[in-house]
């Protein structure tokens, strides 16, 4: 009996510990990863992001609207695959899946806007977004934000006559 227990130990020992460091980089990456968005969005958002399409905003003088784009290829750990595809069996949300999507699209649309402010650009309109996946098991996706950027004169509010 006690020779059968450490053989299963032995076999698989490995893969569990194998499993528990990927779950831990993993899940410690993506709060990295979360943070440091929250900190780029901060520093971009000045520039404002909209999806109207048609949106004819007031230009300054010889401003142009030009392409933006912001792209990202992110992979998804192999732990929250495993997860997922428990919870795709079972019919439920994939919100392993969710989080990836959420990083991709956010990471993207800092990208954007940081190709605007290089630009000196303050302000995108028609904003759109390409999601796609990379390989077949769904573990990578690229996103793409792209829109119109344009400079439009600060418009300083008005106080109401007393």
């Amino acid at each position: 009996m006690n020779n059968s227990v450490t053989q299963i130990l032995i076999n698989y020992a490995p893969l569990v510990i194998l499993f528990v460091v990927g779950w831990f980089f993993g899940s410690r990456h993506e709060r990295q990863h979360l943070a440091q968005l929250l900190i780029d969005e901060k520093a971009l958002r000045h520039i404002i992001v909209s999806t109207e399409r048609f949106y004819q905003p007031t230009l300054t003088e010889n401003s142009q609207g030009e392409l933006v784009i912001g792209s990202v290829v992110i992979a998804q750990d192999y732990f929250k695959m495993v997860i997922a595809k428990v919870l795709s069996f079972f019919g439920k949300n994939l919100t392993t899946y969710e989080t990836l999507l959420e990083r991709a699209r956010r990471e993207a649309v800092v990208r954007m806007r940081a190709q605007a402010h290089a630009k000196g650009c303050n302000h995108i309109y028609g904003l759109r977004f390409e999601v796609s996946n990379i390989n077949q098991l769904g573990s990578m996706v690229e996103a793409i934000a792209y829109g119109t950027a344009v400079i439009i004169p600060k418009v300083i509010p008005h106080k109401p006559l007393s």
